[in-house]
């Protein structure tokens, strides 16, 4: 499932990453639902990078200025 597909707010994704990982911190949970809890928390991980990732790249765009040095420039869409 990509970033595009999910409906779920940062916010939200990230709540329940904590709450799997309060699950498995405390032990008593069987294989088979630690490998399933294990596989979402992966999965939020990257959704939740991608979202970041995303979120950066529309505050700031960088760009090179005359001399070749780094500037950040605000990010707007007719920049790309």
């Amino acid at each position: 499932m990509s970033e595009k597909n999910d409906k779920r707010s940062f916010e939200e994704m990230l709540s329940r990453l904590d709450a799997i990982v309060n699950t498995l911190e405390k032990g008593d949970t069987e294989l088979e639902s630690s490998l399933s809890l294990y596989t979402e928390g992966a999965e939020l991980i990257r959704l939740c990078t991608e979202k970041l990732n995303s979120a950066e790249q529309i505050v700031t765009k960088l760009q090179k200025d005359a001399q070749g040095e780094p500037v950040e420039t605000p990010f707007t869409p007719e920049n790309d």
